[in-house]
């Protein structure tokens, strides 16, 4: 706390850890909620009606994900999110 005192900033190990790992996020929220509802075997129609989505929204939803992950398909961004921790 010596650093407060200083009038520096202090950061507890434990946040920064979190503020790391969020940064390395790369999916919005409705994006893991689409995603995971796919990786739970959800098809376009199902998803879509569970997040009150078009099911345009929910294919353009796991573009954005496949591109962002750098996937090739559906199930290769699931796989790649599951090994992240983030489904």
């Amino acid at each position: 706390m010596h650093r407060l005192a200083k009038g520096e900033r202090y950061i507890d190990d434990t946040l920064a850890l979190g503020f790391l790992q969020a940064a390395e996020m790369p999916l919005t929220r409705r994006e893991l909620s689409v995603l995971s509802l796919a990786a739970d075997g959800a098809p376009v129609a199902e998803i879509a009606a569970t997040l009150f989505l078009t099911k345009g929204t929910v294919r353009n939803y796991m573009a954005s994900v496949i591109r962002k992950v750098g996937a090739r398909n559906r199930v290769d961004a699931i796989r790649i999110a599951q090994g992240a921790g983030w489904t």
